[in-house]
């Protein structure tokens, strides 16, 4: 405790980036609060460290209190629209491309749950086409999704 108090600016600056790094790192900027917080207590300890604010624990707490307020009120809305960005372009597999035997028949209207199994690299993958596919049938990885591979028949090459 007595570190604190004899380095009361630098362990603000050393809070300010925990709660950074805690907000970014573990709770992957879905909160802004410790965020706005650990902006605060930078600004704030950089300010005591220059001389326009007092040292002291009181003017410390406070002007992380207000600077806190400040980046909320200022920042809430164009972080929240930097959230709502989604990219919805698909992420690329190393299984697209992947041909296999076909081991039972695939029916293109039927149920999700009533869809084959395939097992591969340990994983219980269901397949699911747009066409019905016959047992035996050399195909391909054409998609992924959670769980699913999209398969379709590979043309056999001349």
């Amino acid at each position: 405790m007595e570190w604190f108090a004899n380095n009361f600016i630098q362990a603000i600056f050393i809070i300010g980036v925990v709660l950074l790094i805690f907000e970014v790192a573990v709770l992957g900027f879905s909160t802004f609060f410790l965020f706005f917080a650990g902006l605060a207590a930078i600004v704030s300890s950089i300010l005591m460290w220059v001389g326009i604010i007092p040292d002291t624990f009181l003017y410390g707490i406070a002007s992380i209190a207000v600077f806190t307020f400040i980046f909320a009120l200022s920042l809430w809305k164009p972080m929240v629209r930097m959230q709502k960005t989604v990219d919805k372009t698909r992420a690329s597999s190393d299984l697209i491309g992947y041909t296999f035997v076909l081991p039972e028949d695939i029916v293109a209207i039927a149920a999700i749950n009533d869809k084959p199994l395939y097992q591969f690299s340990g994983v219980h993958w269901r397949l699911q086409s747009e066409v019905d596919v016959s047992k035996g049938s050399l195909v391909e990885v054409s998609q992924t999704d959670v769980g699913v591979l999209w398969v379709k028949p590979k043309q056999k090459q001349v």
